[in-house]
């Protein structure tokens, strides 16, 4: 079976002969319990916001039975769900859109060119994400202030992506260095300039990539509280994560109207990772490989 591979390439299956024995040996008790304990954790907290968000108010019942959808009605009109849904959603794919447009170009430099403060470029980069973006609210909003800008959702987008641009634009360079230069040089001696090979051979194989850097933009950007708190005053401009906190009052706070808000808040996200979950651990696992 090892006939004909070379000496370093026997030993190296022979590990993975010896690993895969290893793996198989291990009772299967010992793999299903922590995972078993592990989901039960996970999914208590999911059951047990869907259960003040489904039951009727002042039930204690620790199952959602008769269901009601009172909690869901009364956030998404008397609270204003709707227009803050809206809101971050216009804010999402914003920034989405900006930063991964943004990081692609700048991922790309970062690949494929040589500049004398590339290293140092890069440094500043990695640098920037020890920065908490609450140290910049005053600067930001003086900024914004200066440029009539607050109580503007492009405030929010803008500083949204310019917090994403570092991790993302590090990430898409990860891509671009794993796709063979010889393919562009390949498209070049066809007839192709820079920006047509990039289009035509190198953009297809990001996708996964591009899928990762968005979704995560799209995230952050969805769930981020501080940006949306400081640089929006007006009610109709708000998002989802600062209107989740306008159900909490000083003394009471409303537990099926607060659940019923999460639901919304994380419906959305849940189903985003749904149908991109396997392009993101691909883009992820690419990014992670120096090419």
């Amino acid at each position: 079976m090892l006939d004909g591979l070379s000496a370093p390439e026997q030993v190296r299956r022979r590990e993975q002969v010896k690993r895969r024995r290893a793996w198989d040996e291990i009772p299967r008790w010992q793999i299903y319990l922590p995972l078993g304990i592990y989901l039960l954790f996970t999914l208590i907290p999911f059951y047990w916001i869907l259960l003040f968000a489904l039951r009727p108010a002042g039930s204690t019942s620790l199952v959602p039975w008769p269901m009601t959808t009172e909690h869901f009605e009364k956030v998404w009109t008397e609270r204003s769900f709707a227009t803050f849904f809206q809101n971050s959603l216009l804010i999402g794919l914003a920034t989405l859109v900006m930063t991964t447009v943004i990081a692609l170009a700048g991922g790309y430099a970062l690949a494929r060119f040589d500049f004398r403060v590339k290293k140092g470029f890069m440094l500043a980069l990695l640098c920037s994400q020890f920065v908490p973006g609450a140290l910049l609210l005053v600067p930001l909003f003086q900024t914004f202030a200066s440029l009539r800008m607050i109580n503007s959702l492009g405030s929010v987008i803008i500083a949204e992506t310019v917090f994403q641009l570092p991790l993302s634009m590090i990430l898409i360079s990860g891509f671009i260095k794993n796709v063979p230069y010889s393919l562009e040089e390949a498209a070049w001696v066809d007839g192709c300039h820079r920006f047509s090979a990039f289009r035509i051979v190198v953009l297809p194989l990001l996708r996964p990539g591009l899928v990762a850097v968005g979704s995560f933009a799209f995230v952050h950007a969805w769930n981020h509280f501080l940006f949306a708190l400081m640089f929006l005053s007006s009610q109709d401009k708000q998002t989802i994560p600062v209107g989740l906190n306008t159900l909490m009052g000083a003394d009471s706070v409303d537990l099926g109207a607060l659940a019923a808000g999460g639901v919304i808040a994380a419906v959305p996200v849940v189903i985003v990772f749904a149908f991109i979950q396997k392009w993101l651990v691909t883009g992820f696992s690419a990014g992670a490989v120096k090419g």
